[in-house]
């Protein structure tokens, strides 16, 4: 900061200057080191992003429809609508699976039935060999896949 006296006559008063050259100075300095480590900051994250799938493609013609497993509010089990004794499900489910080539099985459970039921269905087709179980979490996607196997939702 410069000073400058007062010339004249009368008492001499001091009046200060500022001198701006250090503070352009440590600016331009704080310029450069941010331009010179700005690059060295940015990474590079690759990607790879599954192209979009059209959802209203129907299903290519020859294709299996996917097998649901139903268990209803009485304890009825239902494969892709045909009814199975619970005896008979966990042989008859691995022949199913045997012949396709997806060997997946979706299950579903009516909302209102007993927690420990679904459980034990799905406990006996897992004992029975079925390795893939898939549980269907909303009516929306269960109706969806039973009517794409071709059989009614009938009441729910």
């Amino acid at each position: 900061m410069g000073v400058e006296l007062e010339s004249g006559t009368g008492p001499r008063r001091i009046r200060p200057q500022m001198n701006i050259t250090p503070l352009v100075d440590v600016v331009l300095v704080l310029l450069i080191i941010f331009m010179v480590v700005t690059p060295l900051l940015t990474k590079q994250l690759w990607l790879h992003v599954p192209p979009k799938v059209e959802e209203d493609q129907p299903p290519p013609p020859g294709s299996l429809p996917p097998l649901v497993l139903t268990v209803e509010r009485d304890g009825v089990t239902r494969v892709n609508g045909e009814v199975i004794a619970r005896a008979d499900l966990a042989a008859r489910l691995v022949r199913m699976i045997n012949a396709r080539p997806d060997k997946a099985v979706f299950f579903d459970a009516d909302s209102n039935l007993d927690y420990g039921v679904a459980l034990e269905v799905m406990d006996l087709v897992r004992g029975g060999g079925v390795e893939t179980l898939s549980v269907l979490a909303d009516d929306t996607m269960t109706t969806a896949a039973v009517d794409t196997a071709g059989i009614s939702a009938g009441g729910r």
